[in-house]
């Protein structure tokens, strides 16, 4: 009999949907703002709706996959499963790309914010502070995990908002405006090529990732087969509004906004529709934010490498250790919490990089794990089952695929270059024991806390 401890089931569907889009941080829609808008060539209503679509059919086939294995793993089990597992190996391998860096993201964000308002200190120091406070906080256990997430996220819908009525109020009582509340404008491309829009919405999919990260936390949800797929839904829909609405007002009030410099143009946008009572409260809310992005991210990233220690893809014994008290698997927090300290060596726009691609890799993989399994292994093949098993996937794989090619060149060689590191090291593994142990996790029970 196995006494070793296991992951507690308690998270529900607010939790999960508060730990997404934590994890998504809605106020991301800000921080990307001016690189967005320049690639988009302004138009951002455009680009995120097509990226919505996009991540719509992917989170569709994220929330079957999800039923079918309701275990940690994410784009890694589903397709090792599902197609192959040496292929599984290497979707998971990119996948780590996106799970390791997304905190160092969030901890850099955080430094360069913190910086900002109190330029005395480095941001190194800040790195550091941040590192340690969310292995603590990850370490005590995902139910505190899961209420910092809650208020963050309130916290930023409100601003988020806050700042809609002031733009609105602005449309409202501007007389010598020609801007009206409803209008088709910002969903027209005028005269910016297709190709520029799409370009703006491959890098756009980048404020959606977040849905994908909860499916990581599968064996400590109640009832996952129900609970994730109606969070998934919930998240992209939620953020989907946001996202839109945000790009709606600005679009329909602003429509000649311009800035000089990229990196400060939300805050710049922010200044222009508030003031500076506004922009100061932009800034402590993006802090907060930031953080609560990191704890999400260091818990999705510590649960995928459980599975893949508990899979024997990593070694068993550091990667799938349960701390037996606060039955979080804290090896893994504290090797992710050294890693981190890289966001004092390193820029955003490298880890950016990182992320941007291990992320679409996996979505593309996910689709065609949906025709695999279910389609191809399980012969659903009625009128419906055809749409809803093989259409669907397919113009997801299709839509994530070719936003991927959109990536630029030196994003592509990179992360190239890492698959082939992770074919090397798998290539290695099958030569000095068996590739991968079978085990069947769809009977294992795990303990309340």
């Amino acid at each position: 009999m196995n006494n070793q401890p296991a992951l507690s089931k308690s998270l529900k569907v607010y939790q999960i949907v508060f730990l997404g889009l934590a994890w998504m941080t809605p106020m991301i829609f800000f921080t990307v703002y001016g690189v967005a808008y320049d690639t988009a060539g302004g138009q951002m209503v455009l680009a995120y709706l097509i990226a919505f679509l996009a991540i719509f059919f992917t989170a569709y086939s994220y929330s079957r996959m999800v039923k079918a294995y309701p275990i940690a793993g994410s784009a890694f089990t589903y397709t090792k499963k599902a197609i192959h597992p040496r292929l599984g190996f290497l979707v998971g391998w990119a996948l780590l790309l996106d799970y390791i860096f997304s905190p160092i993201i969030a901890i850099l964000t955080f430094g360069i914010f913190m910086h900002t308002e109190f330029p005395s200190i480095p941001v190194y120091v800040w790195v550091i502070v941040m590192n340690i406070i969310l292995a603590l906080v990850n370490i005590v256990g995902i139910k505190s995990v899961a209420r910092i997430s809650g208020i963050s996220v309130v916290v930023q819908i409100l601003f988020i908002s806050l700042f809609c009525l002031f733009i609105i109020k602005d449309i409202a009582t501007d007389q010598a405006s020609s801007s009206t509340l409803f209008s088709l404008h910002p969903f027209l491309a005028s005269d910016v090529p297709f190709t520029t829009i799409f370009s703006g919405a491959a890098l756009i999919c980048f404020c959606f990732l977040g849905f994908d990260a909860v499916t990581t936390m599968a064996e400590e949800t109640i009832q996952p087969e129900r609970t994730i797929p109606k969070a998934i839904f919930l998240i992209v829909c939620i953020a989907a509004v946001m996202y839109i609405a945000i790009s709606y007002f600005t679009q329909i009030a602003y429509p000649g906004f311009t800035f000089t410099n990229p990196d400060n143009a939300a805050y710049t946008l922010v200044k222009l529709v508030g003031g500076n009572l506004l922009s100061s409260l932009f800034i402590t809310v993006l802090i907060i934010a930031t953080f609560t992005q990191g704890v999400s991210s260091v818990t999705s990233v510590t649960r995928f490498l459980y599975a893949l220690g508990r899979e024997s893809v990593l070694p068993q014994k550091v990667f799938s250790y349960i701390h037996p008290t606060f039955k979080t698997p804290i090896v893994n927090i504290l090797l992710v919490t050294a890693f981190s300290f890289l966001g004092m060596f390193i820029d955003l726009n490298t880890a950016v990089t990182f992320v941007s691609f291990g992320a679409l890799t996996a979505f593309t993989f996910v689709n065609l794990s949906v025709i695999a399994h279910f389609y191809i292994k399980l012969k659903k093949r009625s009128f419906t089952e055809t749409i809803l098993y093989l259409i669907f996937p397919l113009i997801g794989a299709a839509f994530i695929g070719w936003l991927l090619t959109l990536l630029n060149k030196d994003t592509l060689l990179i992360g190239v270059a890492w698959l082939t590191v992770g074919f090397l090291y798998l290539f290695v593994k099958s030569r000095l024991s068996a590739p991968f142990v079978k085990r069947d996790h769809s009977k294992m029970t795990v303990p309340e806390k």
